[in-house]
């Protein structure tokens, strides 16, 4: 039986992130550091989930987070780095068409994802170091990043909120 993003949804207890899609927590480190004038965990790891046609809007974190692919259709991470470049990354297993099962977001960078073309949705890990907190979290406006980054009108136009939620 092929199973659907519902099923992943249920099994695993996923909630809405702000962002978009869905999400759980699952590892948190037992060991703390100082970090950003606070103390944050060494590293923090969820599940999150993104069905077809939905996004997880452009935000940014102040660690480095790593995604994992776990499985469903492949994911695109969209990213523009500090210098204002922009990069798509495919996560996914199909290795010979550019996919690849790991991609790094670097701490600063604005980045949010979306399911590749025709897929249903995406399960992945997340592990953030030093750990999250959303403390950390900036969810950004259309027209907050295109005062910034106009070269990108087109993925921000895509990527990001037009007004954040409540």
């Amino acid at each position: 039986m092929q199973k659907d993003a519902n099923y992943y949804i249920h099994h695993l207890g996923l909630e809405p992130h702000p962002e978009g899609g869905y999400y759980k927590s699952t590892y948190n480190s037992d060991q703390s550091i100082d970090a950003f004038g606070t103390t944050r965990k060494l590293y923090t790891s969820i599940y999150f989930l993104i069905g077809a046609g939905d996004v997880s809007h452009f935000h940014r974190l102040k660690s480095d987070e790593i995604w994992y692919f776990h499985g469903g259709s492949s994911l695109l991470v969209h990213v523009i780095d500090e210098e204002g470049n922009y990069f798509e990354h495919k996560l996914g297993l199909d290795i010979e068409n550019g996919e690849t099962p790991q991609v790094l977001v670097p701490k600063n960078a604005i980045f949010g994802s979306s399911v590749s073309e025709n897929g249903i949705f995406s399960l992945v890990g997340c592990m953030v170091a030093p750990g999250f907190d959303f403390e950390d979290f900036e969810l950004f406006t259309q027209s907050e990043l295109l005062e910034k980054h106009p070269q990108h009108e087109q993925i921000i136009r895509k990527m990001a909120y037009e007004k954040l939620p409540e």
